[in-house]
């Protein structure tokens, strides 16, 4: 059976080029460049789904390279506290596929694509993860104990996302105040759904 995509493709006649896209741009694995590119970045977009195949996408953010690779099949993050709904992660227990967006909108004005399979592990099973000691320095040194758990993905596609519509932004310094509780700090009510909310 051919994927929605295919189908789309043969639809509207983008096959050849869709296939020089697979063959040229498309690896499962991360090669050096892309692995670069990850510890370069301070951001990253997720998208998750429920067994049911409801969507829901995210933001991540942390210190640069708070994404680790493990090595070209193997990913880490870190979850730090949020607002306590814990979707995505309720997502990947119920279905492991996972999509990460890195998108470089200061520098190169790139993106790239990280398609793969998450489980999630807690603080105390990190030390049991295979890794580096580097690595592991590097997480004891920038990430202290502002983690709750990690996500690790393992990876099935990694694709560049083209440059020509990503805006060039200007990064400015900003206090973080990680895993607060403050609702000032963390936007309050900003968009009034408490008082919006409908009976």
């Amino acid at each position: 059976m051919l994927r929605g995509e295919h189908l789309l493709q043969e639809q509207h006649g983008t096959t050849k080029k869709a296939s020089s896209f697979y063959e040229n741009q498309m690896l499962n694995y991360l090669n050096n460049k892309m692995t670069e590119f990850i510890s370069n970045q301070s951001m990253m977009f997720i998208a998750t789904a429920d067994s049911s195949g409801n969507c829901d996408s995210s933001f991540r953010a942390g210190s640069v390279g708070f994404v680790r690779v493990i090595d070209d099949k193997t990913l880490i993050y870190p979850e730090y506290k949020g607002n306590g709904v814990m979707a995505s992660l309720g997502n990947i227990i119920e279905n492991p596929h996972i999509g990460l967006m890195f998108i470089d909108f200061f520098e190169h004005y790139i993106g790239l694509h990280v398609n793969g399979k998450a489980s999630i592990i807690e603080n105390g099973q990190l030390t049991s993860f295979k890794m580096t000691k580097k690595i592991m320095n590097d997480i004891k040194e920038k990430e202290g104990n502002r983690p709750e758990r990690w996500v690790i993905i393992n990876v099935d596609e990694a694709y560049i996302h083209c440059s020509k519509h990503i805006p060039k932004l200007k990064q400015l310094d900003k206090k973080i105040y990680w895993g607060t509780d403050d609702e000032k700090q963390k936007g309050g009510d900003f968009f009034e759904a408490k008082q919006s909310k409908k009976d």
